[in-house]
């Protein structure tokens, strides 16, 4: 087997902020997707319908701006809560073509069924986090 040198010249590439928090992301999804599953609903879900009960009713727009997913993303989520009675899509009264979100009284309930596991899962994010020492990174000390 040939023996590999690593370039030097990347090196630095080591402590990319990008790459760590991407890890730290997939990590985090992964612990609260595992203490969601059996609830009946999925974390992004959850997280949709904690947003709606502190805004009300807002535009897809908003909702998209206010939980930092991609529109395609949103809709998909939002399509399955549709189908499970937790969120109304509707257009506007003053302009159809814009689409608000209001959760349901069933939806309701659900997120109020699903706030116990969210603090499960939140008290337990810090040791799930902690391997990747993202205060080294963005204090630009890298691994």
């Amino acid at each position: 087997m040939e023996s590999y040198e690593p370039d030097p010249a990347f090196v630095a590439c080591r402590g990319c902020v990008c790459a760590a928090l991407r890890r730290a992301s997939r990590a985090a999804t992964r612990h609260y997707e595992r203490a969601f599953r059996g609830s009946g609903l999925r974390g992004t879900q959850f997280s949709l319908l904690a947003v709606l009960t502190q805004t009300g009713p807002l535009p897809v727009s908003s909702l998209a701006r206010q939980t930092g997913l991609e529109r395609t993303t949103l809709t998909r989520n939002l399509r399955l809560l549709e189908r499970k009675g937790f969120v109304r899509v509707r257009g506007t009264e003053a302009d159809q073509r814009v689409r608000r979100v209001e959760m349901t009284a069933v939806g309701r309930r659900a997120a109020e069924k699903g706030l116990a596991t969210w603090r499960k899962a939140q008290g337990g994010i810090a040791a799930i986090l902690q391997p990747f020492n993202l205060g080294d990174f963005l204090a630009g000390r890298g691994m």
